[in-house]
């Protein structure tokens, strides 16, 4: 998740899902990253994502 607002935390995130989705779509934890890696079309690279995810760890 890319954050908008400095003071976003992620139990935040995480309650605002709480309330919004069922038990079982609601994340378990929540990464925020600085940008979201794109094609020249706009769409969202996810394999670069989750190899972004599997470094941090």
């Amino acid at each position: 998740m890319v954050k908008k607002e400095a003071g976003l935390a992620e139990s935040e995130v995480i309650e605002f899902a709480r309330t919004s989705l069922t038990a079982y779509k609601v994340p378990k934890q929540v990464v925020f990253v600085n940008d979201l890696p794109k094609t020249p079309v706009g769409k969202v690279l996810r394999r670069q994502l989750r190899d972004r995810l599997v470094n941090q760890i």
